[in-house]
């Protein structure tokens, strides 16, 4: 197994992307679609983030969660009474578990 590319590991200088925006304010989740070396990454991350943690897909692992957003995969994180889930430890629980599809 690979280890996950990084931002860094990239030379992907975050600062020169077009960000895409959930909503205002802390807590809104960003998009931004970058090209290095004729490969398309699409980077995600949550404003405000303190310690400003990016994830890094690749266009399968992209394409994958939005198939199981769509699905409702997600949905039981948002149900009242359960404990809150970081955002980033569900995307990279499911692109760890879609490598395999």
């Amino acid at each position: 197994m690979t280890a996950k590319p990084t931002v860094e590991g990239l030379g992907i200088d975050l600062a020169a992307q077009s960000w895409q925006r959930s909503g205002s304010g802390d807590g809104s989740i960003e998009i931004a679609f970058a090209v290095v070396d004729s490969v398309d990454w699409i980077l995600m991350r949550v404003a405000g983030d303190p310690d400003q943690r990016v994830l890094v897909f690749d266009r399968n692992e992209w394409d994958c969660f939005l198939d199981g957003a769509r699905n409702g995969e997600f949905d039981d994180a948002a149900l009242p009474g359960r404990r809150p889930v970081l955002f980033s430890t569900i995307c990279t629980a499911f692109t760890t578990s879609r490598r395999n599809v």
